[in-house]
């Protein structure tokens, strides 16, 4: 009888855990052939290089870490430096940071035995309609001191898992924080092109005003003199008021700019005036190190890194939660003095006592509970491997979209500049041919007009031509070193526990997919 209760125990529990881990599978080869489809799409349209991909100049990982020092402007390398120090947004994202190394800390102490002490002091008093055997004279009072220990034996692997998971999530806000290092340096770097983009606007308008003066007065003069008819001294004036009228937006979005970058690098607005209030030109970086950009740079981006980390520690809670299946080994156990006469008594002999043991739990009945917790886990794995498809296709993209435009606006700059040395040339000749009376006051007007607008457009574009650079280094994860095997950037505390955080082997094998296409060399 009791073999037959044990043998239908077994076949229970057999059944049980074969339902568990049959709904726990991890993703299946013909899922993971069709999900990784779309890590062709990388190859299949090549990246609009600017040279062949074999170039040995192209951006190391050097480079990109500080690749602000190749603009070669002492001021920007200095702003940036400052707002990796001081911008708020940093230090939370470092407060995020030291919150999941202290929670790997929590994971890391379930795999040590815990101890509690305590002590305490009652007062108890029988009844009058106790019996005699419980009948005691007057009150009395009682001492205890004991020492507690438990120790949950990590048989079935849980607790290590969820040390992987918390070793995988802290890798993450690693790569979280450097992603907010990424954007920072980037934003600071595109708002000091926008200032000193804004300061060049404002030099043509004040030359073009000067130009436009010295004409006004000219006709003045010789309209004083009856040299010259009122029509064409209002055109000179109306021309004149116009371009003066752009100049106090332009003074106001300068201001703007230096509060912005005030902001960005941590100071109270208005500090950086006298800094940055002087005009300088756009430096002017060695655009070769853009020329054959292996697609692997792709993988030093740190949201790439966050990502794999992410779907690594989800990787790592599937699997404890599949250990809540097996048995729970504890050894309790207990160490005490108990005294009924004084507080003095604790050190008498006869008053110690001790218990110890192992206490074995194992679920038998949880309702859906365990497989239902492992069915959400898995679908949680499948959510953080299609976040991690969306971040490397959203990178190419990035890239693809940074080098067009970096390319496309170095020839619109071309043009623009062979239009204005064209529009100072016709301004010339409207000016000398007025001044010979060969032609009215129109053309001058419309030749004054035409180099004012080209010479803003190219100031412009000189300013978004760097701009793409910078764009461009950022979608290459430029501002920070990625984690590389056997490298020990992230804090020393976490290092022994990043080691062996592994992957199932499905997901190990489709990630090793996705490194090999990323790693693959394209022509174009």
């Amino acid at each position: 009888m009791k073999k037959g209760i044990i043998a239908a125990m077994l076949v229970l529990l057999f059944g049980l855990f074969s339902g568990a881990w049959a709904d726990s599978k991890p993703l299946s080869g013909d899922v993971e052939l069709e999900k990784g489809e779309w890590t062709a799409l990388a190859r299949r349209y090549p990246m609009p290089y600017r040279g062949p991909s074999e170039n040995p100049e192209a951006p190391s990982p050097e480079i990109l870490a500080h690749w602000w020092d190749v603009l070669g402007d002492e001021t920007l390398t200095e702003l940036v430096l400052a707002s990796l120090e001081g911008n708020r947004d940093i230090v939370s994202a470092r407060s995020k940071f030291a919150e999941a190394r202290a929670t790997l800390g929590i994971s890391k102490s379930a795999l040590l035995p815990w101890l509690d002490g305590g002590t305490a002091i009652t007062r108890s008093r029988t009844g009058e309609d106790a019996t005699a055997d419980q009948k005691q004279v007057g009150p009395r009072d009682s001492y205890s001191l004991a020492i507690d220990a438990s120790w949950e034996l990590d048989i079935s692997g849980g607790q290590t898992q969820k040390i992987k998971a918390g070793a995988a999530d802290l890798q993450a806000e690693y790569g979280a924080l450097h992603g907010a290092w990424v954007s920072l340096a980037s934003e600071v770097a595109l708002n000091y092109v926008s200032l000193r983009t804004l300061q060049k606007r404002l030099v043509v308008a004040e030359n073009n005003l000067a130009l436009q003066r010295a004409t006004v007065e000219l006709l003045q003069s010789q309209y004083d003199s009856g040299l010259s008819d009122e029509l064409a001294l209002s055109q000179a004036r109306y021309t004149m008021e116009g371009t003066r009228s752009a100049i106090p937006p332009l003074k106001t979005s300068i201001e703007e700019a230096m509060n912005r970058l005030a902001v960005l690098v941590g100071q109270v607005p208005g500090s950086l005036e006298e800094r940055l209030g002087e005009f300088r030109p756009l430096p002017k970086p060695d655009l070769s190190l853009l020329v054959g950009i292996p697609a692997n740079a792709l993988r030093q981006r740190p949201d790439i890194y966050e990502a794999e980390r992410r779907l690594v520690a989800q990787v790592a809670r599937k699997k404890a939660a599949q250990t809540d299946f097996w048995p729970k080994l504890n050894l309790l156990g207990s160490i005490g003095l108990e005294s009924l006469s004084s507080a003095r008594g604790l050190s008498a002999s006869d008053g110690f006592g001790f218990s110890f043991g192992p206490q074995l739990s194992w679920p038998i009945f949880h309702g859906s509970a365990i497989r239902d917790n492992i069915r959400v886990q898995t679908a949680k794995e499948e959510q953080a491997l299609a976040a991690y498809e969306q971040t490397v296709l959203a990178a190419v993209a990035d890239v693809r979209d940074a080098l067009t435009a970096e390319t496309q606006e170095r020839h619109r700059n071309l043009y623009l500049r062979r239009a204005v040395d064209a529009a100072q040339t016709a301004r010339q000749v409207a000016e000398d041919r007025y001044g010979h009376g060969l032609t009215d006051f129109n053309n001058v007007i419309s030749a004054q007009s035409a180099l004012l607008d080209l010479e803003e457009q190219h100031a412009v574009s000189e300013g978004e031509m760097l701009a793409n650079v910078i764009r461009l280094f950022k979608a290459l994860g430029g501002g920070w070193a990625p984690l590389a095997e056997g490298e020990a950037s992230p804090p020393a505390v976490a290092e022994k526990a990043l080691r062996g955080v592994e992957l199932s082997d499905e997901s190990q094998a489709y990630l090793e997919a996705i490194r090999k296409d990323l790693k693959g060399k394209t022509q174009p």
